[in-house]
């Protein structure tokens, strides 16, 4: 295998919005056990809007799989 084709094959997960936000939220939660100088109250809300859009984005997907086809003319 190449270089490119590893390099390629590692970073695809990052193509869903899911795995971004959840990255993003972990993210927020070490830097502020890292010594970043963030409030209780805040680390709360990242995570919980980190949640809340990763069960969004899951509805979303799952909701678009589900739909009936649309008839062509409608």
């Amino acid at each position: 295998m190449s270089v490119s084709s590893l390099l390629q094959s590692a970073l695809s997960p990052l193509r869903s919005r899911k795995v971004r936000v959840a990255l993003a939220t972990v993210l927020a939660a070490y830097a502020a056990q890292a010594g970043l100088d963030v409030g209780e109250v805040m680390i709360h809300t990242v995570l919980g809007v980190g949640v809340a859009l990763i069960l969004g984005i899951a509805h979303e997907d799952a909701g678009s799989r589900s739909a009936p086809p649309k008839k062509e003319g409608t």
